[in-house]
């Protein structure tokens, strides 16, 4: 990455982080690629689920990743940041939610890879999946089987 990279990056997560400080509604900020169609899937599904979503196409998706705390080894094709939480691939809105109001001390929620049947990945074939709590060290827990 380069830095003026990286700085852009930086800055458009420090005005998210501080927007939901100032008090603003709970809106979740999605970094995701220009060119990924999946994500913009996710991200209607996140829309109609009744979250306001802030959309920042961003060209490197593990930077955020990375400057947002996720571990890179629970990875998709998109990284998001509500509240306090960081939320990795397509996680299902209920999920979502459901951390919000239980408040649990963790980095946030990961759905790795991209699993058919999951929101943002609908499919004829769905597979089973899991989302992920994870937590600050890193280490995870099944938070939701779907």
């Amino acid at each position: 990455m380069t830095k003026p990279t990286a700085v852009f990056l930086a800055t458009i997560i420090l005005a998210a982080v501080s927007s939901h400080q100032a008090g603003a509604a709970e809106t979740i900020d999605v970094f995701k690629s220009p060119y990924c169609g999946c994500c913009g899937k996710w991200v209607d599904h996140l829309r109609q689920s009744g979250l306001a979503v802030r959309t920042h196409e961003v060209g490197d998706v593990p930077a955020a990743r990375k400057q947002l705390g996720m571990p890179e080894r629970y990875a998709s094709c998109h990284t998001a940041k509500i509240a306090a939480y960081v939320i990795e691939g397509h996680v299902p809105a209920a999920d979502i939610q459901r951390l919000l109001a239980e408040k649990p001390k963790a980095v946030g929620l990961a759905v790795p890879s991209m699993p058919p049947g999951s929101p943002g990945m609908e499919s004829t074939r769905p597979v089973p999946y899991q989302t992920l709590l994870v937590k600050d060290a890193g280490a995870a827990e099944v938070f939701a089987q779907h």
